[in-house]
C-alpha cells in the first residue's frame, strides 16, 4: 500500500464503522417493512446514493457498487409499485365506465320499450275512435271506413316495430363499443402488471449480483490476507 493511500484506507474504515448503526436500523426496522413500502424505498435509495458518493470519494469501488446496486433495486421496485397502482386505477376506471354505459344502455332500452307501448296504445285508441266515428256514419260507408282504419293501425304498428329494431341495433352497437373499450383498458392494465413483474425480477437479479460481487471481493481480500 502506498503512503498516499493510507488516509483513504483510514477514511474507508471510519465510514464502515459509521455505517454500522445504519445497518442495524436496516436489519431491525427497515427489513420489516414491505419491499415496496415508500419509507423503505426512500431509505434504501438514500443509503445507496450515500454509498455511491462515499465510495467514489474514497476510491472504494466495492462501496460504490454496493450503493449503486441498492439504489437501482429500490428505484426498480418503486417503478414496479407505480405501475401496479396505475394498472389498478385503470381497472377500476374501466369497470366504473363499463357499469355506467351498461346502465345507460338499459335506460335507453327501457325508454324504447315505453315509447313503443305508448305509441301502440295511442294507435289503438285512435283506431277505436275512428271505428266509433265510422259506426255513426251511413251503413254503406262502414266497411270502407273500417278497412282504412285497420290499414292505418297496421302501418303504425309496423312503423313502431321498425323503430324498435333500429333502436335495439343502436343499443347493441353502443354496448359492443363499451365492452371493447373496457377490455382494452383491462388488457393495458395486464400489460403493466406484467411489466411490473419483469422489473421486480430484474431488481432481484441486481440484488443477487450485488451479493455475488460482495462475496467475490470478500474472498479476494481473505486470499490476499492469507
Amino acid at each position: 500500500m502506498k503512503i498516499s493511500d493510507v488516509p483513504f484506507a483510514v477514511l474507508r474504515l471510519q465510514y464502515r464503522a459509521a455505517r454500522v448503526p445504519l445497518q442495524f436500523v436496516e436489519q431491525q426496522l427497515v427489513a420489516r417493512l414491505h419491499n415496496e413500502s415508500p419509507a423503505r424505498l426512500i431509505y434504501e435509495r438514500s443509503l445507496g446514493a450515500l454509498d455511491v458518493t462515499v465510495g467514489n470519494l474514497l476510491n472504494a469501488p466495492d462501496i460504490a457498487e454496493r450503493g449503486a446496486a441498492l439504489a437501482d433495486r429500490s428505484e426498480a421496485l418503486r417503478l414496479a409499485a407505480e405501475l401496479d397502482a396505475e394498472a389498478g386505477a385503470e381497472v377500476r376506471e374501466a369497470g366504473q365506465e363499463f357499469k355506467a354505459r351498461q346502465e345507460e344502455a338499459t335506460k335507453q332500452r327501457q325508454n324504447a320499450q315505453a315509447t313503443k307501448q305508448k305509441t301502440v296504445q295511442e294507435s289503438r285508441q285512435q283506431a277505436e275512435a275512428r271505428k266509433r266515428d265510422a259506426a255513426k256514419n251511413a251503413a254503406d260507408r262502414v266497411t270502407a271506413v273500417k278497412e282504412r282504419v285497420d290499414k292505418a293501425a297496421s302501418q303504425r304498428t309496423g312503423a313502431v316495430e321498425n323503430a324498435k329494431q333500429t333502436e335495439q341495433a343502436n343499443i347493441t352497437k353502443a354496448e359492443k363499443t363499451v365492452t371493447k373499450a373496457a377490455q382494452a383498458k383491462l388488457d393495458d392494465a395486464a400489460d403493466k402488471r406484467g411489466e411490473a413483474t419483469a422489473i421486480r425480477k430484474d431488481a432481484d437479479r441486481l440484488d443477487e449480483l450485488a451479493d455475488v460481487e460482495k462475496e467475490k471481493r470478500r474472498q479476494a481480500r481473505t486470499a490476499k490476507t492469507n
